[in-house]
């Protein structure tokens, strides 16, 4: 069974893992992003997982991860000289 927002079944894993930390979530995360089908807008995708896992305990660690990765939008700006 093919599922286009979550390919690998990462997140999906990621929420049945316990104890699992911010940093490995964000793993997951970068991991999950890589594998998106070409042309799904991640910010869709990203909503459509949050809806999905919305009965995650309070306080996951990848629910946060996913907020994080809605970010503002902002184009990515160079830093330094």
């Amino acid at each position: 069974m093919s599922d286009e927002i979550d390919p690998k079944g990462l997140v999906r894993e990621a929420y049945r893992i316990e104890g699992i930390t911010p940093g490995e979530c964000r793993s997951i995360f970068l991991d999950w992003a890589l594998s998106l089908p070409e042309g799904l807008e991640p910010a869709t995708a990203i909503r459509r997982l949050l809806e999905r896992h919305a009965i995650a305990p309070e306080g996951h660690p990848m629910t946060a991860v996913l907020v994080e990765g809605l970010g503002n939008g902002a184009a990515p700006q160079r830093r330094g000289g």
